[in-house]
């Protein structure tokens, strides 16, 4: 079976629900994945929205997530498992859609890397830090895309 990654509040390609972006709560949403593939050792999730216009923006990192886990809980907290990264807002853990109004739709993109090996990342690793130390290790990706737009008014 493929290495599949779901949410109960989001699903692939839908909008977003406002509860987990920035007009809303800004929690994550519940996460969960299956048919991890063999010999992984480790996960790293890298949530990001393609669409920012300075270019990739970087919404949620977390690496060191145990290979016996089998998804996150809604409103995940950094420090509650795995190492948490530093996000292109400028804290840890999560940071959900929050595009510019009346910049159209964006595309927030859920990865889950399964490893081959824990990365051993410090808290408050850069993304750049994790697409480096990700050559070579990763075994599956597992990919979630949701939707989000904030009109003008």
């Amino acid at each position: 079976m493929a290495f599949t990654l779901n949410s109960p509040a989001i699903t692939n390609g839908a909008s977003v629900p406002a509860r987990f972006t920035c007009d809303g709560d800004d929690v994550s949403p519940a996460l969960h994945w299956a048919h991890a593939p063999a010999g992984t050792v480790a996960f790293a999730r890298v949530m990001d929205d393609p669409d920012a216009p300075s270019g990739t923006f970087t919404h949620w990192l977390l690496c060191d997530i145990p290979a016996t886990a089998k998804g996150l809980d809604e409103a995940f907290a950094a420090g509650a498992m795995g190492v948490s990264g530093t996000n292109d807002f400028g804290r840890l853990g999560y940071g959900g859609p929050c595009p510019p109004k009346g910049h159209g739709v964006h595309h927030y993109r859920f990865h889950l890397h399964a490893l081959d090996k824990s990365l051993a990342l410090a808290e408050g690793f850069s993304r750049h830090d994790v697409d480096a130390a990700l050559e070579k290790h990763v075994l599956g990706t597992a990919t979630l895309m949701g939707t989000y737009e904030r009109r003008r008014r």
